[in-house]
């Protein structure tokens, strides 16, 4: 399950892990105009853990989502 909200300044994903087995914490995707944050509470911690992605490593990781194995690097074309 998952939810959509849009905040005055962000997009905010919430990603529910359900299930009958080991279910792990929600993640919260947040993006913003010039990153993405995903933070997932840490129970053994106690504390938030917080990446931060610019936008070309976003679209990077939407790119490799499609492509095999391998090393790549996306070349906008010259218009």
């Amino acid at each position: 399950m998952f939810t959509i909200e849009h905040d005055f300044d962000a997009t905010v994903v919430t990603l529910v892990d359900e299930g009958q087995t080991h279910l792990q914490e929600d993640v919260i995707v947040s993006a913003l105009d010039d990153c993405v944050t995903i933070s997932q509470y840490d129970p053994v911690r106690r504390q938030e853990n917080l990446i931060t992605l610019s936008m070309a490593q976003i679209s990077d990781l939407r790119a490799a989502l499609d492509l095999p194995e391998g090393m790549y690097r996306i070349v906008e074309k010259k218009k």
